[in-house]
């Protein structure tokens, strides 16, 4: 939560909630991705960033992880795993994506699709959020970069990942509130770090960083 004079820090905590929508085909996928609630696309796009164990190296986001490793069609959980999902500002344009990514291999495929094991199943998940306040306000630029350095992953993955793209504000919270500021040059910096390409800690120390440079 913001206002033009402090930057007020939350964090959240979130409820996965499980649907009882499955699919064993990619046909089925593609058939329940189309109407499954915007929660549930986010929350299969996006958890593993927030994961503790998270590694660089295996950058899939939940239906490309399945597409491999139940449907073992590769090559489209790369197409899918490359989708970039910085740029989108909205759930509704990232799921076309996605749906479009799927559609463009089915037409092209020319052999039956695989039809994975009933335990193999994909399960569509759906989150429910509470945000909660941190206790942590900034009261100008300096103590805003001073305390961004501390706050956790929840807190960070809220005013980056959620404010952006699932609360549909176009940009991260700390760029809007830089901005309101008067400093639009750290808020245009903030926001050329792309956060799918770094960890949360590296994203946190990148963030601290530019307030130490000026």
């Amino acid at each position: 939560m913001t206002n033009h004079k402090s930057f007020i820090f939350d964090t959240e905590l979130h409820l996965v909630v499980v649907t009882g929508i499955k699919a064993r085909s990619l046909r089925e996928l593609r058939t329940e991705l189309a109407r499954i609630s915007e929660s549930s696309v986010f929350l299969h796009t996006h958890q593993e960033y927030l994961a503790h164990d998270f590694q660089q190296t295996a950058r899939y986001n939940d239906f490309a992880r399945w597409v491999s490793e139940a449907l073992r069609e590769e090559p489209l959980a790369e197409k899918l795993a490359a989708i970039d999902l910085l740029a989108f500002t909205s759930i509704a344009e990232l799921r076309d994506a996605l749906l479009q990514t799927i559609d463009t291999y089915l037409d092209n495929l020319d052999r039956p699709g695989y039809q994975c094991r009933p335990e193999e199943a994909f399960h569509f998940c759906r989150s429910r959020s509470f945000v909660l306040p941190t206790g942590l306000i900034a009261d100008d630029v300096g103590d805003f970069f001073e305390k961004v350095a501390s706050i956790s992953h929840a807190s960070l993955y809220f005013h980056f990942f959620e404010a952006r793209l699932r609360l549909g504000r176009q940009t991260n919270d700390f760029s809007r509130w830089l901005t309101d500021r008067g400093r639009p040059d750290l808020a245009s910096a903030v926001d050329g770090l792309n956060p799918y390409l770094r960890t949360l800690d590296e994203l946190r120390r990148d963030i601290a960083q530019l307030g130490a440079e000026t």
